[in-house]
């Protein structure tokens, strides 16, 4: 029934528009996005809290852990009652967690949503603290970091966040390690709940066939069960502009590359489109893009390669990452730096401009085609600051944007040549 319901979401293509609304809980106003969609009967409400993701850990692991407690049912059904009386009217209640932010979301048929509402709020004024429910998820979490020994994608990821924004909270291991997991209560995950999963930091996301009234009024019922919690604004990390290259030696037959470098650039700007066209030629759209083109078309050294300029409210910074044969990761490193060097050095050119633009225009289309896309796309655009209908105005000025603006926008982030590299290889590499 939940894949029915997941395939239905995705046929909602009746394009109606987004509205930020509001509604009073207890002291405090909350803000709704909302995209209304009446295709097929499907409603979803997302409740994301602010300041309640990975970098609030107080021991790491414990945001993630404290998530996957609140899946876990009700004291009084637990696991398996819950999810049972969920499954028999095709209701997904669901919690998860991200840098920034705790989400919980219910969704279900439009005839079962009020069915839906009472069995969240059934979970939020029972959730299952009990030792029994604890240990499944501790057990679970263990096994997952066992697995993530011989993840070497994991492994390189994590060092370089290590080492690219060492001294912060970025740079731990925001899902957890053994210790750190070891050191976690029941009690730990209560609290960390009780303090975090508040009215008063909570943005509801809603879309589906629901008016507006409808979701003014299930969210004061549901956030009125939430108590008041400190509020934080989202801590501001810069990435290390220290060229560094750091080894993690693992038997392995092949190179894993991650690589990254601070990028001077908020995610207030208003030209968010030339940092969108710039991501995109350098390596965020596949082949074509100049790490694409020299690193593998060229030279064969990979079978792909990406770089995304990451603009968050925490952080913004370059990211990519390669795989290649251990005898080429040297020549791989020089490349990658080569690469990015001359793109800030000469810029690019109108040819590759005109595709970036033709690329870009031709396919927005497929970024709002489903209800969940252009409710994501409002619920960013408020998140992050800016007006409804921001994107459909970065469109405009992106088509708009001369080669001279857009190398002038290139030639100033030099700090992208600061680039410090995480390198899983075998122990003789490493020391070559």
């Amino acid at each position: 029934m939940k894949q029915i319901i997941t395939l239905l979401v995705l046929l909602q293509g009746v394009l109606m528009a987004s509205s930020i609304n509001e509604v009073n809980v207890k002291d405090s106003t909350v803000s709704i996005v909302y995209e209304g969609g009446d295709y097929v009967p499907i409603v979803s409400i997302q409740f994301v809290f602010t300041g309640a993701g990975h970098l609030s850990n107080t021991k790491d692991g414990i945001a993630e852990m404290s998530a996957k407690l609140l899946n876990e049912g009700t004291k009084k059904e637990g696991s398996v009652g819950f999810a049972t009386k969920l499954d028999a009217r095709a209701v997904d209640i669901h919690s998860s967690v991200g840098r920034e932010s705790f989400v919980i979301e219910v969704s279900a048929l439009k005839s079962e949503f009020a069915y839906a509402i009472e069995r969240l709020k059934e979970l939020l004024k029972d959730p299952n603290y009990t030792e029994e429910a604890f240990d499944q998820i501790k057990r679970q979490k263990i096994g997952w970091l066992h697995q993530k020994e011989s993840d070497f994608d994991y492994i390189s990821a994590t060092a370089l966040r290590a080492e690219l924004f060492k001294g912060t909270a970025l740079a731990r291991p925001y899902n957890g390690t053994f210790e750190s997991i070891e050191t976690i209560t029941l009690d730990d995950l209560q609290q960390f709940i009780q303090r975090h999963v508040g009215y008063n930091n909570a943005i509801a996301v809603v879309g589906g066939d629901i008016s507006v009234d409808e979701a003014k009024a299930y969210t004061r019922e549901v956030l009125s069960l939430l108590p008041k919690v400190d509020t934080k604004e989202v801590m501001q990390i810069q990435a290390s502009d220290k060229r560094r290259t750091v080894y993690s030696d693992e038997e392995t037959q092949q190179a894993y590359i991650y690589f990254g470098a601070p990028f001077d650039y908020s995610y207030r700007e208003k030209d968010q489109y030339k940092a969108k066209i710039a991501e995109y030629l350098l390596g965020g759209g596949g082949f074509g893009t100049r790490m694409m083109e020299e690193i593998r078309v060229k030279r064969g050294l990979t079978y792909g390669v990406y770089a995304s300029l990451r603009r968050t409210k925490s952080v913004s910074y370059m990211s990519g990452y390669l795989q290649t044969k251990l005898s080429t990761q040297d020549e791989a490193m020089q490349l990658i730096q080569e690469v990015v060097d001359t793109f800030i050095a000469k810029g690019i050119t109108q040819d590759e401009l005109d595709r970036a633009k033709q690329f870009l225009v031709g396919s927005e289309p497929l970024r709002t085609e489903t209800l969940s896309q252009r409710l994501n796309r409002a619920y960013n655009e408020f998140y992050y600051e800016r007006p409804l209908g921001f994107s459909k105005e970065q469109l405009k000025q992106l088509e708009a944007v001369s080669l001279e603006e857009m190398n002038a926008f290139i030639s100033s982030h030099k700090e992208l040549s600061n680039i410090t590299f995480s390198v899983v290889t075998k122990k003789e590499e490493s020391k070559k």
